[in-house]
């Protein structure tokens, strides 16, 4: 398993050498959305409007919506690439099997995303002058809110196996994660997926609060359930893809 890492791992450091322009249009791009929303939130509140902490609060919930996309998207569109290339079916006879397989992909690709996140937060911070706390330990709700994101992403990746193109449903979908990383903490929102981690890295980044053991252990817990839920539904999916004969075509 260490070795199909490193593999994936060495596959994503030739991607972001030989196509630096996608990380850079990636940074304009998002960093360029969140801008305009907020020129367009300052022009409508009027002049002299001040957001105090609620601008690195939405902040936290849209960098981590940019980090958690590539957890819920990458599956999917994966899957719906090589069944138009029609290598589906070679990545199902890995001798590691679809599932470790696409767990061991996602996690090589997360320095990318990383980098990208960071140069976004670089770049937002100094056109908007919201401050954010960067504790070493905001790292774990982060963790957290991945576990959620994978869930979902595999959840979403059992009907791109199934029906092969849920491209317009990826595309609503994202605005619902928008939801979730902007909920509150607290109960009922606590059993929605992601929202505990997000409200747990809110309060880090945007006012510096410490890590509460008790906040992260539900963050955890609540990651876990949705990325069993989602292993559970891809490993159906599966199933039913081979019995349908789903893999071997387009």
């Amino acid at each position: 398993m260490l070795e199909l890492f490193l593999v994936e791992f060495w596959r994503n450091l030739l991607s972001l050498r030989r196509y630096p322009m996608e990380l850079l249009g990636g940074v304009v791009t998002l960093s360029l959305i969140f801008y305009l929303l907020f020129l367009g939130a300052r022009f409508l509140a009027g002049p002299g409007a001040e957001f105090g902490g609620r601008l690195e609060a939405v902040l936290v919930g849209y960098l981590l919506w940019t980090f958690t996309l590539f957890a819920y998207n990458s599956l999917s569109f994966g899957l719906m690439e090589e069944s138009q290339t029609g290598t589906l079916e070679q990545v199902f006879l890995t001798p590691y099997g679809p599932i470790p397989l696409f767990l061991v992909r996602n996690l090589a690709g997360l320095f990318t995303q990383g980098i990208l996140v960071f140069l976004i937060a670089l770049v937002l911070m100094a056109l908007t002058g919201a401050r954010l706390s960067f504790a070493p330990l905001v790292v774990l709700p982060f963790l957290a809110v991945l576990l959620g994101g994978y869930g979902l992403g595999f959840a979403m990746g059992a009907l791109a196996l199934l029906y092969k193109r849920i491209g317009q449903l990826l595309g609503l979908s994202q605005f619902l994660l928008l939801f979730l990383l902007q909920a509150p903490g607290g109960f009922p929102f606590s059993l929605l997926p992601l929202a505990p981690g997000a409200a747990l890295a809110r309060g880090m980044l945007a006012e510096g609060a410490p890590l509460e053991a008790k906040a992260l252990l539900l963050a955890f817990l609540n990651g876990l359930l949705y990325l069993a839920l989602g292993l559970f539904l891809f490993r159906k999916a599966v199933g039913r893809a081979k019995r349908l004969g789903l893999l071997h075509g387009y």
